[in-house]
């Protein structure tokens, strides 16, 4: 990267259509207690949560990492016009692609407009900035994690991880997985908080979607964060494999019955694992605690394969969310970046209405996987739309699918043997 993201100026595109509408588009002095205070409220406003104290919002401001960049739209107009009526939070992250090897993208956060102001453009104005602002950062692509998933196809990003809710009777289960060599142990919060980076970090770059992070994204995990209410119930357990080293962690709470005291939800908020063993240490402890008839566990890996290690596949029950968005910016960077399945050359025309992942691109696969990326004038094989690059680029989604959907054609049997992934893409966190 070229300049600190903190430091680029404001898009001068944007900035300019939202002067039109009478409205002000800034970057945020996130050296400012006031200044950061009154983006902070917008924010937590925007996503319908409580109004912080002004305890919380001093600790998330000293917490705040140096490379994020807050943007605000205001108006002057506005009952309170020292709180933008629009914000984002962005910075540059790495983003593991196929190969055990990461890219630089753009992590796109905290959009909020307030419903004031709805239908006045502001949404579009702030997603092409930072659009704009990735390119001139140099960062390749642009992600984000989304409440709401019919916004963001138009700023031409598209799902490319998923994630399974499940829902587990532990009373109709047995565990049949592997016996675990290691031990469980009960461990605080601020123990993890030192211990559990390194386990994050081996995990990272074997599975795509998965993205670097720390600091607030890290401790709210643990109960951490500020204001966090929910700290007080949660308990840690770490995985420590037969020489004592650390090889994963789980964060869970319970919640009683009132009814029945045998009848706890234990629901699992995060498990991390960075080896088999420590994978089947962690679930079967989870499974088999006493007076416990339900284990919840949010954001998991479509290729769980836990039930496969109990005698009852039923007893658990899937509902599969869309997390990870994608968009491609640079197509040679992009694509450059990560390893294919088959060497080989596969011409591929994009369609991106906003410009920038535009034009025919040749994509020349050696032996060993790694590609050249180059714009060509040669016939393509694939044409397909921005979107459908954003689902292919981290190997989950086939191209037949897309094919089927319409925003892609041609050869799609080729580029599913060079595209796709032999680990599913999948994003362990929210940000």
């Amino acid at each position: 990267m070229s300049t600190s993201s903190a430091d680029l100026p404001i898009d001068e595109t944007s900035r300019a259509r939202l002067a039109d509408e009478g409205l002000r588009l800034a970057v945020v002095d996130r050296t400012d207690p006031a200044a950061y205070e009154a983006w902070f409220r917008a924010e937590t406003r925007g996503f319908h949560d409580a109004a912080p104290s002004p305890e919380t919002i001093a600790q998330r401001h000293r917490g705040l990492e140096a490379d994020r960049r807050l943007v605000g739209v205001f108006d002057d107009t506005a009952g309170i016009p020292e709180q933008p009526v629009a914000t984002t939070i962005c910075w540059p992250a790495d983003l593991t692609v196929p190969g055990r090897r990461a890219v630089p993208a753009w992590a796109v956060s905290g959009v909020t407009v307030s419903p004031t102001h709805r239908r006045r453009g502001i949404a579009r104005a702030l997603m092409e900035a930072e659009l704009r602002t990735a390119l001139a950062l140099d960062l390749p692509a642009a992600m984000l994690t989304v409440s709401e998933s019919t916004i963001y196809a138009r700023f031409g990003y598209a799902p490319a991880a998923f994630a399974r809710d499940l829902t587990i009777s532990t009373r109709r289960v047995r565990w049949t997985g592997p016996v675990p060599d290691g031990r469980v142990r009960l461990v605080t919060a601020e123990q993890m908080r030192d211990d559990g980076p390194a386990i994050v970090e081996r995990v990272r770059l074997g599975r795509p979607g998965e993205m670097s992070y720390a600091g607030h994204l890290w401790t709210r995990q643990l109960g951490l964060g500020p204001g966090d209410k929910d700290a007080k119930k949660l308990r840690i357990v770490r995985y420590d494999d037969a020489d004592g080293t650390p090889q994963g962690f789980a964060v869970y709470d319970l919640t009683m019955d009132p009814a029945d005291f045998a009848d706890h939800e234990l629901k699992v908020r995060t498990l991390v694992a960075a080896t088999p063993d420590a994978y089947a240490g962690l679930w079967r402890y989870l499974l088999e605690v006493d007076l416990v008839s339900t284990v919840t566990a949010h954001l998991r890996p479509v290729d769980e394969p836990l039930r496969w290690m109990i005698d009852d596949f039923r007893a658990v029950r899937v509902n599969e969310l869309d997390h990870l968005w994608v968009r491609v910016l640079d197509v040679p960077s992009a694509l450059g970046a990560r390893s294919y399945g088959e060497p080989g050359r596969l011409v591929i025309s994009i369609d991106d209405p906003l410009g920038f992942a535009a034009g025919t691109w040749a994509v020349d696969v050696d032996a060993e996987g790694e590609a050249t990326v180059t714009a060509t004038d040669d016939p393509a094989d694939v044409w397909m739309t921005v979107n459908a690059l954003g689902s292919l680029y981290l190997g989950g989604v086939p191209a037949r699918t897309l094919i089927a959907a319409g925003s892609l054609t041609g050869d799609a049997e080729r580029l599913d043997r060079m595209f796709r992934a032999p680990v599913e893409p999948y994003l362990s966190i929210w940000f």
